[in-house]
């Protein structure tokens, strides 16, 4: 019989793996915290949620949502877990409510694995609430108990967590919320289909292009957007692979086989934290297709408000399909693997099957099975490869000088732009399904956090294998190569670059800029020229915080430079006293909301004398290398990708035509 609870009762569970269900009737943020004997949660390691979405024993939901399913297993919880508390937030800077007492009451049930309600509870009376506790599961003696709570907060999910004893529970919350605007705003449809004429992707009714998974369990949702393993704690989404891969969030992000067709929604291309629908005009019309074929692949047939933003859309299509196209194929070997050893296990138990040849007779039915499932996965997804390299093919030489790279013609005839473009390429991706489908990995601009080009052998097998010298120049020379891409597609006098180089060991490579005149002053060294530096930029950050706090830009004084400003960094934390470190720190975390960036060339084991105190600067920055590596996760499987670094071709002068040109318009602007 189901327990109807009221705010402060408790039941006793029992049993201890479960499901918590929420309806709230608008999307919500589900979470969940770890508490010990009195109630404390330990450290980050303890909190799941959308950015972090598993610890042992325990599930939460990886977008906001107006239906939740949370898995708990209170065995394999942590040792010292005695508490999990369920949380709910309202998202925030998505247009949506902003209080609880403005949408429907949300509704709680504990449910067995069968969908047995257990307990329910409705959290009624809250109202100017942006955040709740909405129950609790905690150890009594030997015993398990769920118990309403039902405790609001006005002030959001910061303050929830601060009441959980969660360290800097501002920027959790922020962090939080981020992830969850990402997914929000790029919710998609089943795995990656073929093109229409029409130009959005669609499933086709027939089965050749169902990419959806063979494992018939169902999946969870995705981790978080594109991130370093690295450089974030808990690790960043690049999860061991299961059978049941991810699935993009959607209406139908459940596995299911591969031998039915399958129907499916067109896919959202609205990019994260842009909030505003595309436009009704028609993308470019694809060539007619063979009857029984694929459409032709055409370059912007994603939707959006120019061909910039079509091009940028469909980019991110391209990499979303390849995702799931090859998790679907792992899945289905791994399914293939693991259907083998079953049947093998249940042949080989029988006694009568180790006598004589039934048992080689079973193996090799075991694996002929094994086999033809697997190849029937490679031909799928050799079938969605070849239309994604198709479509690579067409849209790479389409690309806009912000998103081509360094051989594309388009630089050569580059002409420093009037306004900004939507995102800026920093590199390739790709998986070792097929090295040659690289993906384009795009920034939004302006920049919303730092990078760090790792200038560490222990980055990558290939760094390993490097001179340091040779790989700390080859560093340098990549944050330069993003440097001069940085300032070509901004407009003059719009983007000011500015360098710390303590020692001067990065004389070679930094030659391009400097002599090109492209720099706001010439590279600090020694400690007088990294304070100075650091000073002007930290004075920059304060006084438009300050003005932008009191709404009074017109006090500003008329010598602060309000363009964008990018600090490079080289060989950190060589040159750096305390005092710099800390006004390093306040830059990357301040600074990219008004217009400060960090671009830092630096080993994280040359500065481990200072222990845990730089780890907030490591993750707030993206993390990319000088030579491939394979450590960024995309958003929704987690697999890791391999990151190329853009290279300018053998004998080029591109950088020095584009700084060049660079400098002729900052003279032609006056600057």
């Amino acid at each position: 019989m189901t327990a109807e609870l009221v705010r402060g009762q408790n039941h006793t569970l029992p049993q201890t793996r479960l499901e918590i269900r929420v309806s709230a009737g608008t999307p919500v943020v589900a979470g969940a915290t770890l508490g010990d004997e009195r109630g404390t949660v330990r450290g980050i390691e303890w909190i799941a949620h959308p950015g972090s979405p598993q610890l042992p024993g325990l599930e939460v939901s990886q977008q906001a949502a107006a239906d939740h399913r949370l898995a708990v297993d209170l065995e394999a919880l942590p040792a010292g877990a005695h508490r999990v508390t369920v949380l709910l937030a309202l998202p925030v800077g998505v247009g949506g409510p902003v209080r609880f007492g403005a949408v429907p009451a949300p509704f709680v049930a504990v449910t067995g694995l069968d969908g047995t309600e257990i307990a329910t509870f409705t959290l009624t009376d809250l109202d100017a609430e942006s955040a709740v506790s909405a129950l609790e599961l905690y150890r009594r003696q030997d015993a398990w108990k769920v118990r309403a709570v039902g405790q609001g907060y006005a002030g959001g999910l910061a303050e929830m967590l601060a009441d959980q004893g969660v360290t800097d529970p501002a920027a959790l919350a922020g962090s939080i919320q981020e992830a969850v605007t990402r997914c929000l705003a790029r919710s998609v449809a089943p795995p990656p289909p073929p093109r229409t004429p029409e130009g959005d992707r669609v499933r086709q009714a027939t089965g050749s292009t169902d990419h959806r998974p063979t494992s018939p369990s169902p999946t969870p949702e995705p981790p978080e957007p594109l991130a370093d393993p690295a450089t974030t704690a808990p690790p960043h989404t690049t999860q061991p692979h299961t059978t049941q891969p991810h699935t993009a969030p959607g209406p139908a992000a459940a596995g299911a086989s591969a031998a039915g067709p399958s129907t499916g929604g067109p896919i959202n291309y609205a990019h994260p934290r842009r909030q505003h629908a595309a436009p009704p005009s028609p993308p470019p019309a694809a060539p007619p297709a063979q009857p029984g074929q694929p459409a032709q692949p055409v370059a912007g047939d994603a939707t959006g408000w120019s061909m910039d933003e079509r091009l940028y859309n469909q980019i991110w299509g391209m990499f979303e399909d390849l995702a799931r196209a090859v998790a679907a194929y792992r899945s289905a070997v791994d399914f293939a693997e693991s259907r083998m050893d079953q049947e093998l296990d249940r042949a080989l138990s029988d006694p009568r099957n180790r006598i004589g040849g039934a048992g080689d007779r079973a193996r090799e039915a075991a694996r002929a099975k094994r086999d033809e499932l697997a190849s029937r996965a490679r031909e799928a997804l050799d079938r969605d490869l070849a239309q994604l390299a198709a479509e690579a093919a067409v849209v790479e030489p389409a690309l806009p000088a912000a998103y081509a790279g360094w051989g594309n013609p388009v630089w050569h005839a580059h002409r420093i732009p009037m306004e900004i473009p939507m995102a800026l390429r920093i590199g390739d991706l790709h998986l070792p399904e097929r090295t040659d489908l690289r993906i384009p990995l795009l920034v939004r601009l302006p920049l919303e956090r730092g990078m760090w080009v790792d200038s560490g052998r222990t980055a990558s097998e290939a760094a390993a294998l490097m001179d340091t010298d040779r790989l700390r120049r080859l560093a340098m020379e990549t944050a330069v190569a993003h440097a001069a891409r940085l300032l070509a597609v901004y407009p003059p006098g719009e983007f000011a670059v500015h360098v710390i180089d303590p020692a001067g060991s990065a004389a070679g490579p930094l030659a391009p800029l400097v002599d090109s005149g492209v720099l706001a002053g010439p590279p600090a060294a020694g400690p007088g020229g990294v304070a100075s530096v650091l000073a002007h930029l930290t004075r920059r950050v304060d006084l438009v915080q300050m003005a932008v706090r009191a709404r009074a830009a017109d006090s500003l004084p008329p010598d602060l430079d309000t363009g964008e400003q990018l600090l490079v960094v080289n060989d950190f934390p060589h040159g750096f006293d305390d005092r710099a470190v800390t006004q390093l720190r306040y830059l990357a975390d301040e600074g990219p909301a008004v217009g400060v960036h960090l671009l830092m060339v630096a080993d994280r084991e040359d500065a481990s004398a200072y222990g845990p105190v730089l780890d907030p600067l490591w993750r707030s920055l993206l993390r990319i290398t000088p030579v491939a590596d394979s450590h960024l996760a995309d958003p929704w499987v987690g697999h890791a990708w391999t990151y190329e670094p853009l290279t300018i071709p053998p004998g080029s002068r591109v950088l020095e035509q584009v700084l060049a040109a660079v400098a002729a318009a900052h003279r032609a602007a006056g600057r």
